[in-house]
């Protein structure tokens, strides 16, 4: 009997967070790092699950998108989405806030300054992580300063719980290339920090990884 295809949830694009009916809180993700992986995936015979936050990053063919806005969305999708999944990637740059109350007109412009009340969003991929159960491998990704980058990350990694993190530098936003390092939980460094390289091309290196381990992990089980 062959062996199933692995199920791989992956989240990509950034959150946007409703001030009014017409404005929002968001971040200049462009969504293209997990749309590579999503590709990656499908193309190594995953069954592959998108969730995609509002960019203009396209679904790649052959995989099952499902879109998403705002913060509370996207945690509701992965309360549908997680449990049934073996690897989540969660490479969505979500919101750290997002506004205390939303208006639900417009906001009218006035001579006065507009104070936003602002709290902290749910911390999505801890919480996956503390619901995880047995044998799902879990990726998330850090966005940080170069001089922090890898302390924070190595940090990140124990903080939420999971099997790795991809360290990005802060230029990785919005660019076209990627030069970033994966952490794993057992201290080293797996995917190097190389020269720079496209999108796709760290995608597919990324996704090579992610899935020998989540086997080699699964093998170890028995």
């Amino acid at each position: 009997m062959s062996e199933r295809a692995a199920r791989v949830l992956i989240t990509a694009g950034p959150t946007h967070e409703p001030v009014d009916a017409v404005r929002y809180l968001a971040n200049r993700s462009s969504g293209a790092m997990g749309v590579a992986l999503a590709e990656a995936a499908v193309r190594r015979g995953a069954d592959v699950t998108l969730l995609l936050g509002p960019c203009a990053a396209a679904a790649p063919a052959g995989c099952r998108a499902v879109s998403f806005e705002s913060t509370a969305d996207l945690e509701r999708l992965l309360d549908e989405h997680f449990q049934g999944c073996d690897v989540l990637i969660m490479a969505a740059a979500v919101a750290d806030y997002r506004p205390v109350r939303t208006n639900p007109g417009k906001l009218p412009r006035r001579p006065e300054r507009l104070v936003v009340e602002l709290e902290p969003t749910p911390d999505l991929l801890a919480r996956c992580a503390a619901a995880r159960r047995p044998g799902q491998f879990i990726v998330g990704f850090a966005l940080e300063p170069e001089e922090v980058l890898e302390h924070n990350a190595r940090e990140k990694l124990v903080r939420k719980g999971v099997d790795a993190i991809v360290a990005n530098p802060l230029e990785t936003m919005g660019a076209s290339t990627i030069r970033a390092r994966v952490v794993t939980a057992g201290g080293e460094v797996a995917v190097g920090d190389v020269p720079r390289r496209t999108k796709a091309e760290f995608a597919a290196e990324l996704m090579d990884w992610v899935m020998n381990a989540w086997r080699a992990a699964r093998s170890r089980r028995g």
